[in-house]
């Protein structure tokens, strides 16, 4: 199998048999107390760690279950909070986007642009997004077979970036449940781009009540196997408090357990590619 390429994102590269680069942050911007303070917590921990950290917040979160549920603060503060972040913790900022317009608001924000799971056939959006020159990571549908993704990526192609990064986070299960196929880690890998683990969304368990449940004791594991296929990223959402956190809060990792969880996935990580 051909190393995947390598993509530089800021001041972070990953892939090409690197060592794992975390991708984290709380799921969406809530306030900027929370989020500032979780970046840095989470850079003070990787920087011990001598760990790669791009940060990953939404700006917005279009895709709720309930028309109750949060779907963020006023997308200019939140926008602006993200810009703190990159500014004064140096800090790459990934985030979604859930359309083409939105593009155009969060390129002075982000270093990379994520879309998510339910929008990664969207034609027009990865064109768009591939057209903004930012990296593109793009979360693989929960009903997409992973050889399907050499489409999403030539989408992306077609408009001469191939900055990309994959996400696996888990297929559908039946009803209200996902599974992770670890195999699609490897076939993914084939394409020759960065793939990433996506551990948090993995264990959720979608529109349980009318809004999304999870089972986040499941997070460690999913993340350890991940580790051992050779993964270029980890994806964690990450949070201080999730029982309270406005979104995922059943799917979050509390932030006081990340040391210890890269602690041991650095070292299965390091076993692995050999370095």
């Amino acid at each position: 199998m051909l190393l995947p390429m390598m993509i530089e994102i800021r001041n972070v590269k990953l892939g090409s048999g690197l060592p794992f680069a975390l991708i984290a942050g709380p799921c969406v911007v809530e306030n900027e107390k929370i989020t500032l303070q979780t970046a840095e917590q989470i850079k003070k921990i990787t920087s011990n760690l001598h760990l790669p950290f791009i940060f990953k917040s939404s700006y917005k979160k279009a895709n709720r279950t309930s028309i109750n549920s949060f779907k963020g603060m006023d997308d200019s503060l939140a926008i602006r909070i993200l810009n703190k972040v990159r500014e004064e913790f140096e800090l790459p900022v990934m985030t979604d986007v859930h359309s083409v317009e939105e593009i155009s608001k969060v390129v002075d924000c982000a270093d990379a642009l994520q879309i998510p799971a339910f929008l990664c056939r969207q034609t027009e959006l990865l064109i768009a997004a591939g057209e903004s020159g930012k990296i593109v990571n793009v979360k693989k549908g929960q009903f997409l077979p992973p050889e399907d993704m050499k489409h999403v990526i030539g989408k992306i192609e077609s408009t001469g970036n191939k900055k990309i990064l994959l996400t696996e986070r888990g297929s559908t299960f039946g009803y209200n449940d996902l599974i992770v196929d670890m195999r699609s880690l490897i076939i993914m890998k084939e394409f020759g781009y960065p793939v990433v683990m996506d551990a948090t969304h993995s264990v959720q368990r979608p529109g349980s009540d009318g809004k999304t449940g999870g089972k986040p004791e499941f997070i460690k594991p999913l993340s350890k196997a991940a580790t051992a296929i050779g993964i270029d990223a980890l994806f964690l959402e990450v949070h201080p408090d999730p029982a309270n956190a406005l979104s995922d809060s059943e799917s979050q990792l509390k932030l006081s357990e990340l040391e210890n969880l890269l602690i041991e996935v650095s070292a299965i990580d390091s076993v692995i590619k050999k370095f």
